[in-house]
């Protein structure tokens, strides 16, 4: 790749933090944001993640220690530590296949625009990742570099297709208008929300559940307040992990801290990227008439949202517990504790905002992920080893990506280590997105007649 390449790779080495206000302070001149509008846009984006950043290290660093001192209260056995997307990212970044990636990505959103097979237009290069990742893991176990290729252009496929199937839920019940989250374990675990909610409606008794943190507040007063229940949530995990009194308390403290900060940092990325999205849109609008089209961000947006940051605390010791349960499971979740909620962040626009229903589908959703990333430990780790990343472990796991069934689908296909787990989660996959395309219709027909 020459000069283009080290220059991607270098950019790719300053992280989101940096990377992302760089891109959207450019994006937005070159698109006619004025230059002070735009560099302040790109530094405010750049306080959301840092702030962000500092919230997960606080969650990883108080969260992590917890998840282990539970597994080892509950006389748990499990070998392999999740490193998270902390972790499995900079490997990503790392293969060989990354630099070709990006381009590649962003090709196939053009391509998929100029056809109009799709009306997302991605402007969140960080999360190029997810593809790349699907690309990193089929070149790493096949070899085969255009395998790898197309394993980027089948995964970026889907997200713009995610993109578009998701528009009307973040508009309807995140009052994101124009914008949608194609990206990461929110997008490709959706559909199974979707799938569940189509059943649960079906039931009597169980369709007229609802339990939401805005009616627990009604209910219990101060007590469903979301610091408070930050507050509670903390300290019962802390009681779960074994800690005293006072550790416990601590952790609560710490846990109200990030149901307060959450929503607060969501706000900077949120109001950065607002004139690159609105001047994008006015653009696209104007070239090609009534179009409709929608702004690619990161699903970062969606963690202000009350709903979604609870159901992320409540998964926090839940997780563990369900990978207690997942047959042959080996590896502990831990590197990506601290942002479960991006699991389920569409979930909870799916079952518009229930908690009881995006408990039972993120029950569903984080057991298939634990599976799947078991079966992927083998491709995980010979991608770590074929960028010296393992950091001395002899095994490698990741629930993000790792456990994306995406990625699991291509890769089987081309290795067929397990065509019967290949074909139990490609019917299952398919059904589920069958529910998908149907949930996004109905929602959408559902905003044409508000309007």
């Amino acid at each position: 790749m020459g000069i283009f390449g080290d220059a991607i790779n270098y950019i790719i080495g300053l992280g989101a933090s940096v990377m992302l206000p760089l891109v959207i302070a450019i994006l937005s001149i070159i698109v006619g944001v004025k230059v002070g509008k735009a560099i302040r846009a790109g530094l405010m984006v750049g306080v959301g993640f840092v702030g962000l950043g500092l919230i997960v290290d606080m969650m990883n660093a108080n969260l992590g220690p917890a998840a282990k001192a539970m597994s080892e209260t509950f006389g748990l056995h499990m070998s392999v530590v999740d490193v998270g997307w902390p972790g499995m990212s900079p490997i990503t970044w790392a293969s060989g296949i990354a630099t070709v990636a990006i381009p590649v990505a962003i090709l196939v959103n053009v391509v998929m625009l100029i056809l109009k097979l799709t009306k997302t237009v991605n402007i969140d290069i960080w999360n190029i990742w997810h593809m790349t990742f699907t690309g990193a893991i089929a070149y790493a176990v096949t070899g085969n570099f255009a395998i790898g290729i197309a394993g980027v252009v089948v995964h970026a496929i889907f997200t713009y297709k995610f993109g578009d199937l998701y528009a009307p839920l973040m508009e309807d019940y995140f009052e994101l208008e124009g914008l949608t989250v194609p990206h990461g374990t929110s997008a490709y675990l959706a559909p199974f929300a979707c799938t569940i909610d189509a059943i649960i409606e079906k039931i009597p008794g169980l369709n007229k559940i609802s339990i939401t943190a805005d009616k627990l507040q009604e209910k219990v007063g101060v007590l469903g307040e979301p610091i408070v229940i930050g507050g509670l949530l903390g300290t019962l995990v802390g009681a779960l992990a074994g800690y005293n009194f006072q550790a416990a308390l601590q952790l609560g403290i710490k846990m109200s801290a990030v149901m307060v900060l959450m929503p607060k940092i969501t706000k900077c990325i949120m109001e950065g990227l607002m004139p690159i999205s609105e001047r994008m849109k006015e653009i696209l609008t104007k070239r090609s008439g009534d179009g409709e089209f929608y702004i690619g961000l990161d699903p970062a947006i969606l963690l202000g949202d009350s709903q979604v940051v609870t159901a992320g605390l409540i998964f926090i010791p839940l997780t563990i517990l369900i990978a207690v349960i997942v047959p042959g499971n080996i590896i502990l979740p831990f590197g990506d504790l601290a942002t479960i909620g991006f699991f389920i962040a569409i979930a909870v626009a799916v079952h518009k905002g229930n908690l009881f229903r995006t408990l039972i589908s993120g029950s569903v959703i984080m057991y298939v992920t634990i599976w799947i990333a078991n079966q992927a430990i083998p491709w995980t780790t010979a991608l770590a080893k074929s960028v010296n990343l393992t950091n001395g472990a002899s095994r490698i796991a990741a629930l993000d990506q790792g456990g994306s069934p995406i990625t699991y689908m291509f890769t089987q296909i081309f290795t067929r280590e397990n065509l019967a787990g290949l074909a139990v989660i490609a019917v299952i996959y398919a059904i589920c997105l069958v529910f998908t395309v149907r949930t996004s219709k109905a929602r959408a027909a559902a905003l044409k007649e508000e309007k």
